[in-house]
């Protein structure tokens, strides 16, 4: 069962959040099980999280949050896309949900919200799980790359089976067939008049990212006191060298690999995600 929640952010937005399987499962559930918040990436949206959400489900209160301009979650046409406001509207919807302190669940900018998060109010945050986001900046090259990939889109898709095909398949950023990634892209457009197109504005995607894309992140990963587990698959954007050195510098740092997994890791892989994940959540829940 899933149940959505109309939650207010900063500058007063509305947010949707979704909360799986209520209440949860298991013979130990008195009511007071414990809190996750799952925060998607660029451009995902709760949703993507819907597997591993049932999952947690049988022991913890699991919920998955739309981040502004995501989703059911408000676009508001002037933002604020800022770290500050993204890391604000986590801490508004876990103290109005009752989560704290909570395990934190982000996936790339969803990871970096969830250890700023970490970083600012240690009293909302029980653990952390960062999924395959870096600490390093990586430039204005990197963000004109994806303003170019943006223009290559060949929107409105006439149907989802071509919106599969081109991000699994004919996207220039897939480097071999990858059926998850064109799965996790179509869940992520609507139908219009015209065609398939996202259900997101990309001016604002590319807003968001301009945020942190320029900046290191290494300070505030310092300042996570709480137990962390850093996961990166091993095709995806975090390299192992960067990652252990990130779990070198947490103060209660971990690493896992998920074997066969890109970027989207929680979505390729979602058996070998949630081993990975499992004697973490157990020892810090």
């Amino acid at each position: 069962m899933v149940r959505r929640i109309d939650l207010t952010g900063a500058d007063g937005i509305r947010l949707a959040a979704w909360e799986f399987a209520d209440p949860p499962k298991g013979p130990e559930d008195d009511g007071t099980a414990p809190g996750v918040l799952l925060l998607h990436g660029l451009m995902g949206r709760a949703g993507h999280w819907a597997t591993t959400a049932r999952w947690l489900a049988e022991r913890y209160r699991a919920v998955a949050l739309d981040q502004r301009g995501h989703g059911h979650s408000d676009k508001p046409a002037e933002g604020p896309f800022t770290r500050e406001a993204y890391v604000a509207d986590a801490a508004a919807a876990i103290e109005q949900l009752d989560l704290a302190p909570v395990t934190l669940i982000g996936h790339s900018m969803g990871a970096l919200t969830a250890w700023q998060l970490a970083a600012e109010r240690p009293d909302l945050v029980r653990a952390l799980v960062i999924s395959d986001m870096r600490a390093s900046a990586l430039g204005a090259a990197s963000q004109r790359e994806w303003e170019n990939w943006f223009r290559t889109w060949p929107v409105p898709f006439a149907t989802l089976a071509d919106v599969r095909k081109w991000f699994g398949e004919d996207d220039p950023r897939v480097e071999r067939p990858n059926p998850a990634r064109g799965a996790f892209f179509a869940e992520v457009m609507a139908e219009s008049p015209d065609g398939w197109r996202p259900v997101f504005s990309p001016d604002q995607m590319l807003a968001a990212r301009e945020t942190w894309v320029h900046d290191a992140h290494w300070d505030s990963l310092a300042q996570v006191a709480c137990p962390t587990l850093v996961v990166r698959g091993l095709d995806g954007e975090l390299g192992r060298a960067e990652a252990q050195e990130m779990v070198r510098v947490l103060p209660h740092g971990r690493y896992a690999e998920v074997p066969d997994a890109g970027h989207y890791l929680h979505y390729d892989q979602p058996e070998s995600w949630r081993t990975a994940l499992q004697p973490f959540l157990e020892e810090n829940s």
